[in-house]
This record gives structure tokens, sequence and C-alpha cells, in this order.
């Protein structure tokens, strides 16, 4: 067994619907950059060229994962996760800052964004963290080391900032419960989650009711569980107190363009020829597209570049214009689909650190899957976040390819973990 080649161990159901995406993607990306006048699909001067160029280069990089020990991921863990902190933070002093984010290494006419790859050496670190048999997220200790190892790079990201990479960091607390951290965090998180955009619709005064009448129904209802009414009534002025300081909060602490993507999720105060015009657009092309989509390269919307960076974080847009609702749902198929395949992968696992690898794998993806779609037909507040192996980037096509391919190659090496 030990002796069988990698390229008979992995698992060729997820190699082949990675490869279903990326292909899927950069057939959308040339159909929303392709110029006028029609061009080599290796020209670099065009988008569409340079994506073409970053696919091959992730080759050579594919096979330099699978031909490394799988050892190395875990044993160098670490190490891997200092240097992307150390990138992280040498941001501030030979980044590139752009639109007011210094998130970018610029290197001639290409650029690189280290948080794509802090989420691989986070994912990496925090699964040789929990590996360790001694550890138990019921235990305070534990559980603050954990939240410790997420805390830095988020902060390090925040600061450039961008909150819509540090966003997906939060996605690691999956993970956590999965490995025993207690139900009630990811309950408390949902819960403020609520509460704040409950605040911002309903008057305080009516919030208040709610939440006192929520309180008191569900003491009534669990009291036979012997709650402790001392705790409820913390839970009480904790959940007040919260809502009463959200407008403080969206008012004093938020930036103008955060505040911008909220108030045009709720269509509050919205100039749609401003703030409100790319998400406008953005549904108006997912509109047009009907149920079977206006035909490849034929979209009007992605055609007439009524879309703004329809290439990057709006090409699910092109998928639902040209493709129309049923292109839609074969790509999220093809997700779905992806994201099951790890986590059956991750769960046959025989160590530790490679289910808790699978897991952040998922978690990372999902995160990224689900924002990128709720943001386009406006079901979240529309942030920075790439499509997973469909938007333009290389950086981002290199990260979830290396995200990816650590996975496989941890699951081909299962053999050998007898």
């Amino acid at each position: 067994m030990k002796n069988q080649s990698v390229i008979n161990n992995i698992d060729w159901p997820l190699v082949l619907l990675y490869a279903a995406l990326v292909v899927l993607g950069w057939m959308t990306i040339y159909s929303a950059s392709l110029p006028l006048e029609e061009t080599s699909i290796f020209d670099l001067g065009q988008i569409y060229g340079k994506q073409m160029l970053f696919i091959m280069m992730s080759i050579p990089l594919i096979s330099v994962i699978l031909s490394l020990d799988a050892k190395i991921y875990e044993k160098y863990s670490l190490i891997f996760y200092i240097l992307t902190l150390i990138l992280l933070a040498g941001l501030f002093v030979a980044g590139k800052t752009i639109k007011g984010q210094t998130n970018w290494y610029a290197f001639g006419g290409f650029s690189i964004q280290p948080s794509e790859f802090a989420k691989i050496g986070t994912a990496l670190i925090l699964s040789k963290y929990l590996s360790d048999v001694q550890i138990n997220l019921k235990n305070t200790n534990h559980q603050l080391i954990a939240f410790g190892i997420l805390a830095l790079p988020i902060m390090l990201i925040m600061l450039q900032p961008d909150a819509g990479s540090a966003m997906i960091f939060a996605s690691f607390v999956l993970v956590l419960h999965r490995e025993g951290l207690p139900a009630w965090y990811l309950w408390t998180g949902f819960l403020a989650i609520v509460l704040f955009l409950a605040a911002l619709l309903i008057k305080f005064q009516f919030l208040f009711i709610y939440i006192v009448a929520g309180v008191i129904i569900h003491y009534v209802l669990t009291r036979r569980a012997r709650r402790n009414i001392i705790l409820y009534g913390i839970s009480l002025v904790a959940m007040i107190g919260f809502s009463y300081s959200v407008d403080y909060v969206f008012e004093n602490v938020l930036e103008d363009h955060q505040k911008d993507r909220i108030n045009v999720l709720f269509d509050k105060n919205v100039n749609q020829k401003a703030e409100g015009y790319n998400l406008n657009q953005s549904m108006i092309a997912i509109g047009s597209g009907s149920w079977l989509g206006k035909g490849y390269l034929e979209g009007t919307q992605t055609k007439g570049g009524f879309v703004p960076e329809q290439h990057t974080d709006y090409i699910f847009t092109t998928v639902g214009e040209e493709w129309g609702f049923t292109g839609a749902i074969v790509v999220i198929i093809l997700f779905v689909a992806l994201l099951l395949r790890i986590l059956y992968l991750a769960e046959r696992q025989k160590s530790r650190f490679s289910r808790t690898y699978g897991y952040c794998v998922v978690a990372i993806l999902f995160m990224h899957f689900f924002v990128n779609i709720a943001m386009l037909i406006k079901l979240f507040p529309t942030i920075g976040v790439p499509l997973p192996f469909f938007s333009y980037g290389g950086s981002s096509l290199f990260a979830f390819t290396t995200l990816l391919f650590i996975f496989i190659k941890l699951d081909a090496n299962k053999v050998n973990e007898w």
C-alpha cells in the first residue's frame, strides 16, 4: 500500500469538480472581458489572457503540492502561519494602496494579496493545534488559544482595512464547533447578527418589547430544564444594551462605504445611480437571463459593461445573464458537490489533523461561495469576496488551489497512516 503512487490514491471526483469549476470560471471571465476586436486567448494584455496564464501556472503548483511529503504540512504548519503573518504585516511597509485598502504587493504588472494565503496558514496551524489529543475546546484556556490563532490574522487584515477578507475567518468557528466548541458561541454570534439588523430596521422601543417577550417565553418553555433565572436576567440586559448601542456604532464606528452597503441592502436612502448602482445592475443582469439565459457571449448587460468589476466579485452575474436560471443552478450544484465531497473525505480521514484541515477547507470555500452569491441577489451586504475558482485573479486562484490540493494530498496519504 505504501508504494502506491499519489496518482492512484488521489480522489479524482474531487479533482474533476475542481477542473470543471476552473474551466467554467475562465469561460465566464472570457465572456465578461471580451474586447470588440477578437484576440488570442493567451493575450496577456487581456484579463482572460492573464487568467489563462494563472490557470497554466496552477498546474506546476499542484504538482509540487502533491509531490511533497504529506507530513510536511503538519510538521511545518507553524512556519507557514508565521510566514503569512509576516506577509500581512509587511503590507504596511511595502504594500500598494488601492481604493483606500493596503492589501496588495505589486510586482510589475502583477500583484499578490497575502490575505488569501493567510487562510491556508491559519487552517494548517489551527488543524495542528486541534489535532493534539489533550486539546478540549470545552476548556476556556484552550478556547482562548484557538481564538487567538484566528485573532492575529484578522487584526492585521482589519488594519488594511479589509473587512470582507477578515469576515471569512469567522468561518473557522464552524470548525471549532465541529471539534467541540460549545454551541452557545454559534447561537450568540447568530443572535448578535439578528439583533444588529433588527435594530437598524425597528424602533428601539418596539425591539425592547420583542426582546423582553422573547426571553420570557423562552424561560417559561424551558423552565423544567431548571434554567438559571439570573443568567436569563444577564442575557436580557446584554441584548437590550447591545441593541441600544447599534445606532451609535452604525453612525460613529462604521465607515461611510460600510454604512452605504447596509443601507443598500435595506433600500434606506439609496441613490440607485451612486451607492446602489452596482447591486441594482447586478440584479438586472441576473434577472434578464430568465430560465435559459441569452446565450454564451450574448449578454447585453455584460457586453455593455453595465456591471462594474464583473470579472471579479460580480462574476456570477454573467452566469445568470448568459446561462439563465438553469445554468446558475448547474454552477451552484457543482459547488455544493465539491463541498459535500470534501466533507465526505474529511469524515473518513484517519488522522485528526487531516480531518480538521478538511473541515477548514469546506468552511472557507462555503463562506466565499455563500457570501459572494448572496450579496448579488441582495441577501447580504456587498463586500469584496471572490467566488472560488471563478473570479479573476491569480492570488485567489493560487490560494484556493493550494488550499484544496493540500487536502487532496492529505487524503491520498491516508493509506500510509495506519
